[in-house]
């Protein structure tokens, strides 16, 4: 009998011992379960990004923004900053970017790849970034831009219907946008919505 009872004290010890670490251990597994979560967000890839905006079909925002100083091109010359009316009689790509944003980190091959398109212009608009570090970003990973402009405080990004970077337009050679893409591009939204779009404003341009 004492045995017994001796059997059931250990057994009634040992269950708040086994309820403290199930209770330490839970905060490791909701965080497990967000890092997940966060992840699928970061880099999925597919049409849910394509959020309709307003200014589709409309002309893109009038805009002059300084440029980045010390960012020059294959000339050595300082690019320009950003301005508009550059947009109009090409087609172009607006990116917004910025050297603290992982999922920038993340699409800029994809945006690289697109800049080797000699029939379009790849502009880029720096959102609430360091100097430095944007253009030690570009140094790093690569230039793809003909035009940068900074947008230290993110009122230009307002202007644009930014939610967030990164963000990728699409504007035709008549100065209108014709598509918008949040989030960092990938395969699959290049396929199935990004490069239709490009092409048939390519195509637009010709007509």
């Amino acid at each position: 009998m004492a045995e017994a009872q001796g059997e059931t004290s250990q057994d009634s010890s040992a269950r708040p011992k086994r309820s403290m670490l199930l209770l330490a251990g839970l905060p490791l597994v909701i965080f497990a379960i967000l890092a997940v979560l966060f992840a699928k967000q970061l880099f999925s890839d597919g049409s849910p990004r394509d959020i309709p905006s307003a200014l589709i079909g409309k002309p893109a925002p009038q805009l002059q923004l300084a440029a980045l100083e010390g960012l020059t091109g294959s000339d050595g010359n300082q690019l320009p900053g950003f301005d508009t009316e550059t947009l109009k009689g090409k087609v172009s790509i607006v990116n917004v970017w910025a050297s603290w944003c992982a999922p920038c980190r993340v699409e800029h091959p994809v945006i690289m790849q697109l800049a080797s398109d000699k029939r379009i212009q790849v502009t880029g608009l720096n959102y609430k970034d360091n100097r430095e570090n944007a253009l030690r970003f570009l140094g790093q990973l690569g230039n793809p831009f003909s035009v940068v402009g900074v947008d230290p405080r993110g009122k230009a990004a307002i202007d644009w219907g930014v939610y967030g970077v990164p963000e990728t337009f699409i504007v035709g050679a008549d100065g209108n946008i014709v598509h918008k893409h949040v989030g960092p591009l990938g395969p699959q939204s290049l396929e199935e919505s990004f490069m239709p779009a490009l092409e048939k404003a390519l195509a637009d341009a010709e007509s």
